[in-house]
């Protein structure tokens, strides 16, 4: 599959070139799997070959970035506490958990969307509950982009220091992922236990009243 997607991507910015990355990186930002760890080395590998300027191509990866972040935000700020207020009780949210959720990002929503944007996974995810606080947009924007370059300028770093062989860290950052992946199950299974036992805590209380 990472073959595969490696194929597409290479084609798309040797076409498109700057653009190319660009649109690769608003996708990958707007929650669709396209490997952020293909698609700057390889264009840091075409710095090497002058085809791109490293911080340029950089900046235009986290462009990309902001504007893939910004459709998610919108969507989940339009429809997300809604939707969530709605039928959260199903999914084991409640509306003490969205309380909690508004301000945490009221209180640390920079650093969040900060440190978010340059975690394999995370990456992806972390605009919707951004959009779902309804954090500060300007502020949303700013650490996006902030968060991104520097992940972008990592990655495009790594192409160039790697040369031909930029291909080798997708492998690297594949069994990284796959690490944070087994985390965030591991906090679902949390989450849902401890709900379970809030619930049944609630109960009881209930029936002895």
């Amino acid at each position: 599959m990472l073959e595969h997607l490696a194929g597409f991507i290479i084609h798309v910015i040797n076409q498109l070139g700057y653009a190319g990355v660009f649109v690769l990186m608003a996708i990958e930002s707007a929650c669709v799997p396209l490997p952020s760890e293909v698609i700057m080395p390889f264009s840091g590998y075409l710095a090497t070959k002058g085809v791109f300027n490293l911080w340029l191509v950089a900046f235009v990866g986290a462009i990309g970035c902001v504007a893939g972040s910004l459709i998610v935000y919108l969507v989940s700020a339009w429809g997300g506490r809604p939707f969530l207020e709605r039928y959260g009780p199903y999914l084991l949210i409640s509306r003490h958990d969205l309380d909690s959720a508004d301000r945490l990002f009221k209180r640390h929503g920079d650093l969040i969307i900060f440190i978010g944007r340059m975690l394999p996974v995370v990456r992806g995810y972390i605009s919707i509950p951004a959009g779902i606080a309804r954090m500060s947009l300007w502020r949303f924007n700013l650490y996006t982009f902030v968060g991104s370059f520097l992940w972008c300028l990592l990655l495009a770093w790594v192409g160039v220091k790697l040369g031909e062989h930029w291909d080798t860290i997708g492998g690297l950052f594949h069994r990284f992922n796959l690490a944070i992946v087994a985390l965030l199950i591991a906090g679902f299974i949390w989450y849902v236990w401890r709900h379970i036992k809030l619930l049944r805590h609630d109960t009881e209380q209930n029936r002895q009243d």
